[in-house]
């Protein structure tokens, strides 16, 4: 299966990449103990914002898309920045940045799932670049806090929200679907479930071994 690549519009895509920056550096702030300068906050910024973009583009072996552009490396350290200078006032926006965060996974999940088609993989490892694409630049992120990743957590639905509008997009395209149509409903599969599962407070089951399990049971019962 050979795809064209979803494009979006150059300003969206340093929107987005500007949000992740924002998110990064806001969350890095609150970690006051770490005692981050500004090279610091500003490096999470970028990593944030475009980290799952380079991983994307370093499984795919081509250029990293950010390195081909002067203006993704500035707006991301600029938005970093601001991020942490406002953390408060984003931390009162939490509702509109969710929303945008969730669009943008979506965004970041349908471009690196084309993209990958486009470079002739195969369906399921489309998948699997889609879904790192996406939630990358969190796991980059959390790795330079030092914090455990929070994608690999109980209470997370990022990976598995952005893994079904990556099916959702292979599935419409090898039904013949144009591929922007097919990235629009992946964006929305995506942003849909990530939202409902903050909303609703969704999460997939935590691990259990098989004796931990029958002493579950055995609990409930006594």
């Amino acid at each position: 299966m050979v795809a064209e690549q979803f494009v979006t519009p150059f300003w969206l895509d340093l929107a987005a990449t500007g949000l992740g920056s924002v998110q990064g550096a806001s969350f890095a702030a609150q970690f006051k103990d770490r005692r981050l300068d500004l090279l610091g906050v500003g490096l999470i910024g970028v990593v944030a914002g475009f980290g799952g973009g380079l991983i994307r583009d370093l499984l795919l072996n081509t250029v990293p898309a950010a390195l081909e552009s002067n203006w993704f490396i500035p707006v991301a350290i600029v938005a970093a920045l601001l991020g942490m200078l406002l953390e408060r006032v984003f931390t009162r926006l939490n509702v509109l940045v969710t929303v945008l965060d969730a669009v943008s996974l979506g965004l970041f999940c349908a471009i690196g799932t084309s993209k990958a088609l486009a470079f002739g993989l195969p369906v399921v490892p489309a998948i699997f670049v889609g879904i790192v694409a996406a939630v990358g630049g969190g796991m980059l992120r959390d790795i330079l806090l030092g914090l455990p990743i929070g994608v690999m957590h109980v209470g997370s639905l990022y990976a598995v929200a952005a893994g079904a509008g990556a099916i959702f997009l292979t599935v419409a395209f090898g039904m013949g679907s144009n591929i922007t149509v097919a990235g629009i409903g992946c964006v929305i599969v995506t942003t849909l479930i990530r939202l409902l599962a903050v909303r609703f407070g969704w999460s997939l089951p935590e691990q259990r071994t098989i004796s931990t399990l029958r002493r579950l049971r055995r609990q409930k019962r006594a």
